[in-house]
């Protein structure tokens, strides 16, 4: 074989290598992590570019979200997410640049998910203004509460003084989100001269803090160890919207 061929074929044994060629089993195989990852990689005709490929993708993501939601960021280690994704390392790479990057995808992904929702919430709900902010602020405080969010919201903040630039992102990842969207129905409904809003951004923001005193918070700080009932949210969330249409109900 000639020379460049040899080199070209080992450089394709050492891309193609799979999980089973990776350390042992670290934390996250103790902590609940499946046993059963995703089947590894394997070469198939019609190959996309690499990195292009959205279900391998998704695979990796989903990968990474079971090893992080399982051991945390910090212990979880690129061989965990390898093995439980079901892909080569060398995979992992052509896709993102490490495990901060795997993180930050997995969160603008969920969170990408909740803002669907609830902007469907908005945009398919043609009722009075209290009922579609009900079902708005239930659907946003459920999100807000659950398991996943509340430990993907700690994980963040554990790194945050030495990883800033993760902080940054998880917050400003996308143009779009609960604030945003909410900003958006309420100038709709000032443009129908159903409210009197002089700041619509401030307004969401009131609105959305109106319906959490008293569970997102204890949620967060381990004081409310699982999520609130429904007829919690839902109480709660009455009780913000009586008080932000006191004040932003436009006045006949």
């Amino acid at each position: 074989m000639p020379a460049l061929q040899r080199a070209d074929a080992r450089a394709t044994a050492i891309e193609d290598t799979t999980v089973e060629d990776e350390a042992p089993a670290t934390e996250a195989t103790q902590h609940g992590v499946s046993r059963n990852p995703a089947p590894a990689d394997t070469a198939t005709g019609g190959r996309r570019a690499a990195g292009e490929d959205p279900v391998k993708r998704e695979q990796i993501i989903d990968g990474a979200k079971r090893v992080f939601m399982a051991v945390g960021f910090d212990a979880a280690s690129m061989n965990d997410i390898t093995r439980e994704a079901g892909v080569s390392k060398g995979t992992i790479y052509v896709y993102f640049d490490g495990k901060e990057d795997l993180f930050a995808a997995m969160i603008e992904r969920e969170r990408a998910k909740v803002v669907a929702s609830m902007k469907h919430v908005l945009q398919s709900n043609h009722g009075p203004i209290d009922a579609v902010l009900q079902d708005f602020g239930v659907t946003f405080v459920t999100h807000m509460c659950a398991d996943k969010t509340v430990r993907g919201m700690k994980m963040v903040l554990s790194v945050s003084e030495r990883m800033p630039a993760l902080c940054h992102r998880f917050f400003s990842a996308s143009p779009e989100n609960g604030y945003t969207i909410l900003r958006a129905y309420l100038e709709d409904k000032i443009a129908e001269g159903l409210l009197a809003i002089e700041d619509t951004d401030l307004a969401s923001r009131q609105f959305i803090e109106l319906c959490m005193p008293g569970l997102f918070k204890r949620r967060l700080f381990g004081w409310l160890p699982v999520p609130p009932d429904a007829d919690e949210i839902d109480r709660t969330v009455r009780s913000a919207i009586a008080m932000f249409l006191t004040f932003y109900i436009a006045k006949k």
